[in-house]
């Protein structure tokens, strides 16, 4: 049956979904488990959540029918853009506009992932930071220069408009509003009904993989294969000169065109992609894999680490550990220790990986 908003719960939040043809289905299912369904330990009502397009929609193998057209968004105390498939494709007119007067009659707006693309697109965005998914950072960033572009976080508050990073992150700001609204504990317990952290420690940085260069044309590929078979030596700039028998000037220069970086903050970065891949692999101690990275000591590690990936060594550790199981088989370990952290804090939540613009 549908649901129409002025027969709603007087005392509940009423949450719009806005959309349209091309969007992404995984972050629209995220916020209607989030939003839709009430944790049977939290009292009272919940969420009135209601889904706004035009007329029968397909998401790409799926296909939904709407409880209301856009033009319901603006009777929506909080509406919620789910991710835009083709970021290359403006969105549709009459989608950028109800986001618009939805926010212009006091709505709360929050983007998903790709759904930033929407709000920049509808002038929510200029003049404040906001985010989406790392891939697609650049992007948004070169076709709306007014916005912040912050590609680290997971999600930036920016008050009344809200945007998330790619994907999964789009869980962490569904659960924010949620700790807004309703407090930590039942933010928590909505985590624990969906079995997913309350809160993550870090940014998309911990997700982005630093591959070198795939093509091996360019004059820095044999010294390339050089350096990241040596990441346990304490290598300088004058020695990757001396090897690519080039000045370090003129190798500087190369680095930029191949690499789009300087010699030393690549290195750095392998260094730390190095750092990663034994801490999700082995059961070396940090001592021991600054050793092994070129690091010297666990401090510089923890210090460098800490500012490239958005989270310290042991915490990464605990997140991504890899372990070989029976058969050779790699068996991934998501730890709990973050969200059994959280929750003991309570309302002393941690503010990595969020950035709120003042």
């Amino acid at each position: 049956m549908i649901r129409t908003l002025p027969d709603m719960h007087p005392d509940a939040h009423a949450v719009a979904l806005a959309v349209t043809d091309g969007m992404l289905h995984f972050e629209l299912s995220l916020a209607h488990e989030v939003f839709g369904a009430r944790p049977a330990t939290v009292p009272g009502p919940w969420y009135d959540l209601v889904v706004c397009g035009q007329g029968d929609l397909r998401l790409d193998r799926f296909r939904l029918e709407p409880d209301h057209g856009l033009d319901h968004l603006p009777r929506a105390r909080t509406v919620i853009v789910p991710g835009w498939a083709d970021v290359d494709v403006d969105p549709p007119a009459d989608l950028v506009d109800a986001v618009r007067a939805a926010h212009e009659a006091g709505a709360r707006v929050a983007s998903l992932c790709t759904g930033a693309f929407v709000l920049a697109a509808a002038g929510l965005l200029d003049g404040k930071r906001a985010t989406t998914h790392w891939a697609h950072t650049e992007a948004l960033a070169a076709r709306y220069p007014r916005v912040e572009v912050d590609p680290d976080v997971l999600y930036v508050d920016s008050g009344s408009v809200l945007t998330s990073a790619g994907k999964a992150a789009a869980m962490d700001l569904c659960l924010h509003l949620v700790r807004l609204d309703r407090g930590s504990a039942v933010a928590n317990a909505v985590a624990r009904r969906l079995v997913v952290p309350p809160h993550r420690d870090g940014g998309q940085a911990q997700f982005v993989t630093t591959p070198v260069p795939s093509a091996d044309d360019h004059p820095l590929a044999g010294l390339l294969s050089w350096v990241l078979a040596r990441l346990d030596r304490p290598l300088t700039v004058a020695d990757l000169a001396r090897q690519a028998r080039m000045s370090p000037r003129h190798l500087g220069r190369h680095f930029r065109s191949v690499t789009g970086t300087t010699p030393l903050r690549w290195l750095l970065t392998q260094r730390v992609r190095h750092a990663q891949e034994l801490l999700e692999t082995t059961d070396d101690s940090v001592d021991a894999i600054a050793e092994a990275t070129g690091m010297g000591t666990a401090t510089t590690l923890r210090r460098h680490f800490n500012r490239t990936v958005g989270v310290p060594p042991d915490t990464y550790r605990r997140t991504f550990r890899s372990r070989i199981g029976p058969g050779g088989a790699q068996i991934t370990a998501v730890s709990s220790v973050t969200s059994t952290r959280t929750e003991a804090r309570s309302m002393n939540l941690p503010s990595s990986g969020l950035t709120r613009s003042r």
